[in-house]
């Protein structure tokens, strides 16, 4: 199959050819469609979070399931679904007590490899491994069943692509993680496709006030069109103060930091009330680190700091629920969609996120 190997950390991918395994016992094999391209995908690209090499990133992808492994009743050569980086097994510790998010296929997503060490993907003698649980800059895609999520045929895969991660994570973060209660007020730190489906998630959680940061205009106007009720351009405005005077010099109850940045999580902290709740949401630099201080002012004020991973969604439940109020109006997908580009252009779309041009460019595979 033609992918885009990322050769080294810090180089630019190239299109090569990429043996496949069939699919094993439980496994499905899905002909990619489209996939969106991830800031966690630019991260381990540029080097800043570490990963193995040769590697295909992408893992927000949508496509049609193109043959079934043995066991495999759920689905259908031909369906429609959307991949999900955290298939959950439904068994293990994690799974049963509610915590799919967690499961232990979530592992894959740092090793980037199957459970049992394997990938499935090689180039002759090489081993080659599938970026962030999935490796979707390809034409096919073989992952556990439960990590290909059927939906309707009549939903366009090009916008259900998006679903897969900047959705399931920024829409789960509001409402799994934080659970964000009616009439509460929220920040969002960072308006990419995670932080605008945080916006989103918080207007379906009938938040009273959305006040948002970022220092992309663009990225401004269309979160107050997606129910953002404050602007904040964080190069001219200090953001903790401008919290403080929304919420009438209290803070606000949930602050979500989702451009990935350490010390954006203090200012997220900083920002809520006492009592307050921070929720790191993006994926920080693997050298940056988490100061809380004074912690003494930390313990007595109460404040909390949560982590998530794919916004604590159980993907067999979520992706249904939010394509489905995608199809009754209620979620916005195609505002996220900023640029189309066909795989050949892999290089471009990551210089386009690198810069913040835009919002989500979806690769045509």
């Amino acid at each position: 199959m033609r992918a885009a190997v990322l050769e080294a950390l810090g180089s630019p991918m190239t299109i090569d050819e990429v043996e496949q395994a069939p699919p094993g016992p439980g496994q499905v094999r899905v002909a990619v469609k489209y996939c969106g391209c991830c800031h966690s995908d630019l991260s381990i690209a540029e080097g800043s979070f570490p990963a193995p090499t040769p590697i295909i990133l992408g893992h927000e992808a949508s496509g049609v399931v193109e043959e079934v492994g043995a066991g495999v009743d759920r689905l259908e050569v031909g369906d429609p679904v959307v991949l999900t980086p955290v298939p959950p097994c439904g068994t293990c510790y994690w799974c049963v007590r509610g915590e799919a998010s967690s499961c232990v296929n979530s592992a894959a997503i740092m090793t980037n490899q199957f459970p049992d060490g394997q990938t499935g993907l090689s180039r002759g003698d090489e081993l080659v491994y599938r970026g962030v649980g999935v490796g979707a800059f390809a034409e096919t895609v073989v992952t556990e069943a439960t990590g290909a999520v059927k939906i309707p045929k009549d939903v366009p895969l090009d916008v259900a692509c998006v679903v897969g991660c900047a959705v399931q994570t920024g829409v789960g973060a509001v409402l799994n993680t934080a659970q964000v209660v009616e009439g509460a007020t929220v920040l969002v730190l960072g308006l990419g496709g995670i932080g605008l489906s945080v916006v989103q998630g918080a207007r379906l959680a009938a938040a009273s006030r959305i006040i948002v940061s970022d220092p992309v205009a663009q990225r401004r106007e269309v979160a107050g069109a997606l129910g953002a009720t404050d602007f904040i351009d964080p190069t001219q405005e200090d953001v903790i103060a401008q919290a403080q005077t929304l919420t009438g010099g209290i803070g606000v109850d949930y602050a979500f930091e989702c451009a990935g940045r350490g010390d954006l999580i203090t200012t997220a902290t900083l920002s809520t009330r006492n009592h307050g709740t921070t929720v790191c949401v993006g994926a920080p630099p693997i050298t940056d680190n988490l100061t809380v201080a004074p912690a003494s002012l930390f313990v007595v004020s109460e404040r909390r700091i949560m982590g998530t991973l794919l916004g604590g969604c159980n993907s067999l439940l979520e992706i249904p629920r939010l394509i489905g109020l995608y199809q009754s109006g209620h979620l916005d997908l195609e505002a996220l969609i900023t640029a189309r580009r066909p795989l050949d252009e892999i290089n471009d779309a990551m210089a386009d996120l690198s810069a913040s041009r835009g919002i989500r460019t979806v690769l045509s595979i």
